[in-house]
């Protein structure tokens, strides 16, 4: 830290506490840093009052108690008297302009004090700008200092702001090692947990090396918690990397090279990639550049495209992280495609887990715990209905996952769907031209 004593000082005696938003709109200086300056707005303050005594004195001269000494950017200060009095006006008041219920005039004594006001007030202004360029120069000296005061102001903010939260919310020191072990003992997400309106928050393990737990495949519901885990781990993993104590009973963070994430969905219209590329791009870029010493964050693959493709790809990209020496990069894949699951039959380092949920009558309550095993449903219609959806909609949509289900198709089409379609007869099947 460099304290700058005499900069400070130069400052504070410099500038004025609440200066203006532009530089050259004058209140920039304190009172009292410039004597001619002081002299100069002495002036341009009095002008105010000069003007005053001026417009009562002339009321009093004229008998026109209406007077007044008005000021735009036209005419510069002006006597203004309405038209029923302005035969009243002396001799040597000229007459500038004509309104529909006013005269305006001028007089010699207003203009040439009108000079001496605008000029102090320019002057002042002026002035000002000059003493501001001037500290301004020599702050400029001295810039490798402030940088480095800075930065470490910055550092010192931070830090303390990150002690202050461990303190107040129990945070633990993470022990951080050399091999290739993630361990976390009842994890917090750092941002969700201290919502003002949210639910309690459960706390999840995480466990992840390059050998047997080298995956964590996990299934779920929507809204179930599974995003909220995955982004959890990588925030624990990240804070214990800049030295912070982290949201948890315990943690066990090996070293990180980076932390790789493929998490959202959206398009980049500016440059013609639809939802899908965009997702493939993310995931060609973790597949290319992670490492074994990495930590990869997958929330959902696939889901850009038709289902097929979806499952086909998702199930090459973690065959891929389990397989290739080169990456066997600690994995948390968040995923709707139950078929994935099977992956944990033949890799060795795939476990399954799911988000636990309670069924009660026609609701669904999130348990939000995180255990070893598979999910048995994916409850996308109950979190329509929890969405709002028209009953109609949920119960037809309960009746075409029924048939689907059953594999009772017709030409692609659920059984149940037939209901509302007309007959074959109704609509041909090609256009009849002749």
């Amino acid at each position: 830290l460099h304290p700058l004593p005499e900069l400070v000082a130069l400052i504070e005696r410099a500038i004025a506490d609440e200066p203006a938003a532009g530089l050259k709109d004058g209140g920039l200086i304190r009172a009292g840093y410039c004597a001619e300056l002081d002299e100069l707005r002495a002036l341009a303050s009095e002008g105010h009052d000069w003007l005053a005594k001026y417009q009562a004195g002339e009321q009093e001269r004229t008998g026109i108690k209406t007077l007044k000494v008005r000021h735009n950017k036209v005419f510069g200060y002006y006597i203004e008297v309405s038209k029923g009095q302005a035969g009243a006006v002396p001799p040597e008041y000229e007459r500038r302009q004509t309104l529909v219920n006013a005269e305006r005039f001028i007089t010699p004594e207003l203009k040439s004090y009108e000079q001496k006001i605008f000029g102090a007030q320019e002057r002042s202004t002026a002035m000002e700008f000059e003493l501001f360029c001037a500290l301004r120069e020599q702050v400029v000296a001295h810039t490798a200092a402030v940088q480095e005061t800075a930065d470490a102001l910055a550092q010192a903010d931070v830090l303390g702001a990150l002690a202050d939260r461990a303190l107040a919310l129990g945070y633990v020191r993470p022990d951080i090692t050399e091999d290739d072990t993630l361990e976390i003992r009842d994890g917090r997400h750092p941002v969700i947990e201290q919502l003002p309106d949210a639910e309690q928050f459960v706390p999840n393990d995480a466990l992840l090396d390059c050998r047997r737990n080298q995956i964590m495949l996990i299934t779920g519901p929507n809204m179930a918690g599974k995003s909220t885990f995955i982004r959890q781990v990588a925030l624990i993993a990240i804070m214990a990397h800049i030295g912070s104590f982290v949201p948890a009973r315990a943690a066990r963070i090996s070293l990180l090279d980076r932390v790789f994430t493929r998490v959202g969905a959206g398009d980049d219209l500016a440059r013609g990639r639809s939802t899908f590329m965009v997702e493939m791009q993310e995931a060609a870029n973790i597949l290319n550049n992670a490492t074994a010493k990495s930590l990869i964050v997958l929330d959902e693959i696939g889901r850009g495209t038709s289902t097929f493709d979806g499952i086909s790809i998702a199930w090459a990209v973690a065959e891929y992280l389990h397989n290739t020496p080169a990456v066997k990069a600690k994995t948390l894949f968040a995923t709707h495609y139950h078929e994935l699951t099977d992956l944990a039959i033949t890799l060795n380092g795939v476990k399954n887990y799911t988000v636990q949920v309670r069924e009660h009558g026609e609701s669904i309550i999130f348990l939000r715990r995180i255990a070893p095993g598979t999910a048995d449903k994916s409850y996308g219609i109950h979190v329509a209905r929890l969405a709002g959806m028209p009953d109609e909609v949920v119960d037809r949509s309960r009746e075409i996952l029924a048939n689907l289900e059953e594999g009772e198709l017709e030409a692609g089409v659920p059984k149940l769907a037939r209901r509302n379609r007309r007959k074959s007869t109704d609509i041909p099947g090609q256009l009849t031209l002749f």
